[in-house]
């Protein structure tokens, strides 16, 4: 998985073009899928979602290419918007029988930790600062809603976050994806997002780790 993953990355530079050059304004749908289903589905934490939405931006600034910079900013706020939204009644409904062991292949227990971990820590707030950790981002509105938060505060934080991070990551790369340098090394550009984006989870990792060595000192 992780290889493939890496695989993605790398190609997706060259691969989103020509999609959109096949299939025009469709692209449109698939973008809007793709961020629906990173945010909705709790078992989908892994897609590429900053590096796509850099690389849209990017697109977007090429006069060669369709892509609308502003349909794309209010297309994918609102798929990132409905995706947690979704994922937020997934957990409160079925959060429980999610989480049995038959479930940990897909739910794996150490992501769903960090992403209790993270909304422990920071409360309301980690609805809105949890769109940029990778994974956390997926799992936090299922997290909230087995914890049973309360609908109308997990709303204004999911749209706050949802058109924040959208809008970071778009115009990202719209006024810097087409810099010499950076498209040069696109490539490790797109890790590097990827790299700079795990550092909070890595950090998590190890804090708790610590943690459990001191309770079991």
């Amino acid at each position: 998985m992780i290889t493939s993953f890496i695989v993605s990355i790398l190609n997706m530079h060259h691969l989103l073009p020509v999609l959109i050059g096949q299939y025009g304004v469709f692209i449109y749908v698939g973008l809007f899928l793709m961020i629906f289903i990173e945010t909705g589905l709790v078992v989908f934490p892994f897609l590429p979602g900053d590096s796509l939405l850099f690389l849209c931006g990017s697109i977007a600034a090429m006069s060669s290419h369709s892509l609308n910079s502003i349909i794309l900013i209010i297309l994918l706020s609102l798929a990132a918007i409905i995706g947690d939204s979704l994922n937020f009644e997934i957990g409160q409904r079925f959060g429980k029988q999610l989480t049995t062991p038959r479930w940990h292949k897909v739910i794996k227990p150490k992501h769903l930790a960090q992403a209790k971990a993270f909304f422990k820590r920071h409360g309301s707030l980690a609805i809105f600062l949890g769109r940029f950790v990778p994974m956390i981002r997926t799992l936090i509105p299922f997290t909230a809603g087995i914890s049973k938060m309360q609908y109308r505060k997990f709303v204004f934080f999911n749209i706050l976050g949802g058109i924040a991070w959208v809008n970071i990551a778009i115009l990202s790369g719209y006024f810097f994806g087409n810099i010499p340098v950076v498209k040069a090394h696109f490539e490790l550009i797109m890790l590097g997002i990827v790299f700079v984006s795990l550092i909070p989870v890595a950090i998590m990792a190890l804090i708790n780790k610590r943690k459990g060595q001191k309770a079991d000192a």
